[in-house]
């Protein structure tokens, strides 16, 4: 049990009907949610309102890297918000600065921006690219998922998400995921290369090398500037603590997010010495972006996920995780890196409706990305008894 959290739902927790009944009449409906309430998590477990235990296989779309309350993450942040909240970026704050060295010294050795989300991450990248290289290009591959912000939205290509935003904001340039494709793309008009080494929302795709490189020798020969995008990567999720250092392609800059807040909402642009002056005073800014409360628990969530420990373990757990995976009759084929998996079912089987059963009668948490592609993404903390249990209880759906 995590310190400082209830042994029993709360008492006075509202009705999972009178939930329902708000968001009908008061939140705008642009979430489709499962009829479930959490209200406590540990580890890598769940609670609902009425006390059923869940494990959770999905860490929040890879947020809950650590785990659900961390107890280093519940004291830091106890601590810091009883002592100072907000003072907005026109102030030194310690733990800001204190986040930006560590995230700089872990990864590429040039500056930081900090921000609120994956997305405001990316829309930092793109206006640094284009600060450095005014009006340029942005390359993206198909299968990309970079955000739902009208920049990150545009580097997006995917029909159902752009067409009813648009126009978008041009001069992006969609090319296939082919390493000859890509490099005739790039030229002396391109600002940059946004890439995610493994495609996350599109179900789970590894770059080939072969490509990284491609795009990392286009942006060599025209000046261009290669942008990692490692908002579900990052933070150790692949079995090292960015996933660009699996390869031998460094980008100039990447962007992090998701777990980088041990469960609370931060992001970081990350550079390399190239682009670390890029941006210039009053180019850019967020109120509250890398406050306090959220710095600290960042700083604490990249020192844990930078533990070689830790990452050794991630990537025997993801062994073992895919390997069970594959061995469930229902399962066509495993895909991924350490604990970044999906799973593609069998001709004829819903993976909604599958997570939908998973959820619902096994109590495990997961997602589809697919028609036909279910994701796991565990917390790193997993144990093996728990991928065993995890695999367990998706074999019962086959019966």
């Amino acid at each position: 049990m995590i310190k400082g959290q209830p042994h029993t739902p709360p008492a006075a927790a509202p009705s999972l009907r009178r939930l329902q009944e708000l968001e009908r009449d008061y939140a705008i409906p642009t979430y489709v949610r499962n009829p479930v309430q959490f209200v406590r998590g540990s580890g890598c477990r769940l609670w609902d309102a009425d006390g059923n235990e869940y494990l959770d296989f999905l860490a929040g779309i890879s947020v809950l890297n650590v785990g659900h309350c961390h107890p280093r993450i519940v004291d830091t942040v106890r601590e810091q918000v009883a002592r100072l909240t907000h003072v907005t970026n026109l102030y030194y704050t310690e733990p800001a600065l204190e986040l930006s060295a560590a995230l700089s010294r872990s990864s590429l050795g040039g500056k930081v921006f900090l921000c609120n989300s994956g997305a405001e991450a990316n829309e930092a990248a793109i206006k640094l690219a284009r600060r450095a290289r005014p009006h340029g290009k942005v390359i993206v591959l198909e299968g990309a998922f970079h955000g739902r912000t009208y920049g990150a939205l545009s580097a997006t290509p995917q029909e159902t998400k752009q067409a009813p935003f648009a126009p978008l904001v041009p001069g992006f340039v969609v090319v296939p995921k082919d390493p000859a494709a890509l490099s005739d793309a790039v030229d002396s008009e391109t600002a940059a290369v946004l890439i995610e080494p493994i495609q996350g929302e599109t179900g789970i795709h590894v770059l080939s090398d072969e490509l990284l490189r491609a795009a990392r020798d286009a942006c060599e020969r025209t000046g261009a500037a290669l942008l990692f995008d490692e908002i579900q990567t990052g933070m150790g999720r692949t079995g090292t603590l960015w996933a660009y250092e699996q390869t031998d392609v460094v980008p100039d800059a990447l962007s992090s997010a998701k777990a980088l807040g041990g469960g609370l909402p931060i992001g970081a642009l990350v550079t390399g010495p190239r682009l670390a002056d890029a941006l210039r005073p009053g180019d850019h800014g967020s109120t509250f972006a890398g406050g306090p409360m959220v710095a600290s628990a960042a700083r604490v969530a990249l020192e844990i996920c930078s533990d070689p420990k830790l990452l050794t373990r991630v990537r025997a757990a993801g062994e073992r995780l895919a390997s069970a995976l594959a061995a469930l009759p229902f399962v066509a084929t495993v895909r991924g890196r350490g604990l970044m998996l999906a799973i593609d079912l069998v001709g004829g089987l819903d993976a909604a409706e599958l997570a939908r059963r998973a959820l619902l009668e096994q109590r495990l948490v997961v997602n589809a990305t697919g028609p036909a592609t279910i994701r796991l993404e565990p917390p790193l903390i997993v144990s093996d008894a728990e991928i065993d249990e995890a695999v367990a209880r998706l074999e019962m759906l086959s019966g």
